[in-house]
């Protein structure tokens, strides 16, 4: 760094110390990203975003790795001996911008390039925020001019000495208000190595600016030329892939970027429009489900106030009764106790008279017809429709329909006929007093099904509770018969209860040959035994179906076996169930 760079840069702090004092910074590309003050050496990093040399050298180390450099002297020739080959430590460090990974030269931040734009920026920041900048030559006068190729800013009587010297009279000096005034310094860059020297000159093997103490050492065997020509073909390529190739995809990514954002505002706008439209449907539907509330509550207040009536009358009605008779047996019975003869016949009319009409006309309820409402028959049905709220559909109602016995009906033919051996069923459907079917279950249902004949036969049934006020009832008779079948409701039976079932026999299908008797069947056998109660005597050849001792009437016989019992059929059923090819005609 040069000498007047080096001032540079201590005017700069000094300056960005007075700014973070003032906290007014004008414009941001003069300030560094890390320390937030203007910058001090900037350097650029290979991702192109520039910090404080300072601020790069403290960022933490992402990867440290070694690789093999070559040695290149100072003239720019590499070496040929293998022994220039060295090691050389590489640290990669996070872009605390663009957060990419960026490896530092060997030499450090120093050996990164200086971004002279943000130095020109920083001037200029001086120059439009501090007060009147101070002669850099004879530090007297305030300065009004500035120097570009020696880059110090002169009062008026050090820029006349300036424009007068032969070595700096070819100087471009420019006031400091109309470098103010456009806002743009152009100012010329100065060689590193050889302070006040000017970088005029390209080294096309090295690809560096130099100056010309530069190309007449260091630099004398290569290639060099003046900046002016090369620039051309070098902004070129710099130009052809900012135009060709960057420019078209920055539109592009900007347009998508676009779309993009205006998806996201869109999607914001949307959700949020639907956010209101489910926070005034939630309003609008708690205020129906809160309005049906009140209106469940007022109706289970009204069959609250029903019911009480309902029982109160009741209970009048039963305490009058009771006082009634209650008063006559205590009368009759200290009458019969304590009165004597005459006494009893005197008051035998009035006696008699209040007793029969007791007897006759008083109120006499039967145990079954008086079941005090207890409000088991209320209850809250909480997955059922209840039509719309304010323009909402909502749920739950309050049931307090009760069975009535007398109503309930019974569905299916299970319940008259059945046959052994197989599964039977029917259904038992309780409905409340106008006919309708109860939406709920939980009645207490008694079935029960037994032989009318033989009385220690019963049959096991099944009550599946439907839950919708219908019950399944179920049942497998194991003889046939006729069966009584008692269905109850809370202890009472229903309409038409008890009811009688017939039990048909099962029809075993014959898979064998039907023969005539077990007699003939055997071969006149006399051990053979038929199906019916009668036994054949033997003694008898052929078959005459003449044998004496055979009762009933003539019979068809299916013997699987000639020594064990058959089951026999009647010739009519025979003839209407069996197939004819199975049947041997026989004239009896």
């Amino acid at each position: 760094m040069s000498q007047s760079e080096q001032k540079e840069t201590s005017e700069q702090g000094a300056q960005s110390s007075g700014r973070e004092q003032s906290d007014v910074l004008v414009n941001p590309r003069a300030v560094c990203k890390v320390c937030k003050r203007l910058y001090r050496d900037p350097k650029i990093l290979p991702c192109l975003h520039t910090f404080c040399s300072d601020c790069i050298a403290q960022l933490e180390p992402f990867l440290v790795s070694s690789r093999i450099h070559r040695n290149v002297p100072e003239g720019g020739k590499r070496d040929e001996a293998p022994e220039a080959d060295r090691p050389a430590v590489t640290i990669t460090v996070l872009c605390p911008d663009c957060d990419s990974e960026v490896d530092l030269p060997p030499s450090g931040p120093v050996g990164l390039s200086t971004d002279h734009l943000a130095l020109d920026e920083v001037f200029v920041e001086t120059l439009e925020t501090d007060g009147p900048l101070g002669c850099d030559l004879c530090g007297e006068g305030g300065a009004g001019s500035r120097c570009e190729v020696c880059s110090v800013n002169l009062c008026e009587f050090c820029c006349q000495a300036h424009r007068r010297q032969k070595r700096t009279a070819s100087h471009s000096i420019q006031a400091l208000e109309e470098l103010k005034a456009c806002g743009r310094l152009v100012r010329p860059v100065l060689c590193t190595l050889h302070p006040g020297q000017e970088l005029r000159l390209f080294c096309q093997p090295c690809d560096l600016p130099i100056c010309l103490e530069c190309a007449a050492t260091l630099h004398r065997d290569h290639r060099c030329c003046p900046t002016r020509d090369v620039i051309d073909r070098h902004g070129d390529r710099i130009r052809e892939l900012v135009n060709v190739h960057l420019r078209p995809r920055l539109e592009r990514l900007e347009e998508s970027l676009q779309k993009v954002e205006a998806s996201q505002e869109t999607l914001q706008a949307r959700v949020e429009a639907t956010a209101n439209e489910v926070r005034a449907f939630a309003r609008g539907y708690t205020s129906a489900v809160e309005a049906h509330c009140l209106s469940l509550l007022q109706r289970l207040e009204e069959l609250r106030v029903q019911r009480r009536n309902h029982l109160h009358l009741q209970g009048v009605q039963l305490q009058q009764a009771l006082l009634d008779i209650r008063g006559s047996v205590e009368f009759t019975e200290r009458l019969l106790s304590c009165g004597s003869d005459a006494e009893i016949l005197s008051a035998k009319g009035v006696t008699l008279r209040r007793l029969t009409s007791l007897t006759e006309r008083g109120y006499d309820p039967h145990p079954a017809t008086v079941a005090p409402d207890d409000g088991s028959s209320i209850s809250f049905m909480p997955r059922e429709p209840a039509g719309e709220v304010e323009g909402y559909p909502v749920v739950g109602v309050i049931n307090s329909k009760t069975v009535d016995v007398s109503r309930c009906s019974i569905e299916g033919e299970g319940l008259q006929e059945g046959t052994e051996g197989q599964l039977g069923h029917f259904t038992l459907v309780c409905r409340d007093s106008a006919g309708e079917q109860l939406a709920r279950g939980g009645e207490h249902v008694l079935v029960s099904v037994v032989h009318t004949e033989k009385k220690n036969c019963k049959v096991e049934t099944a009550v599946t509770d439907n839950s919708d006020g219908s019950y399944s009832v179920s049942y497998t008779p194991q003889e046939p018969g006729a069966y009584s079948v008692w269905v109850c409701v809370k202890a009472q039976h229903v309409k038409g209860s008890p009811f009688v079932l017939n039990v048909k026999r099962k029809f075993r299908r014959h898979r064998g040959t039907f023969h005539c008797c077990s007699f003939c069947s055997s071969g006149g056998a006399k051990e053979a035994r038929c199906g019916c109660p009668g036994t054949m005597p033997g003694g008898f050849k052929g078959c005459g179906h003449g044998h004496k001792g055979h009762p009933g009437k003539p019979h068809w016989s299916c013997c699987g076996s000639t020594t064990e019992q058959s089951e026999c059929l009647p010739q009519s059923v025979l003839a209407a169930v069996s197939p004819r090819s199975h049947l041997r005609t026989v004239e009896l």
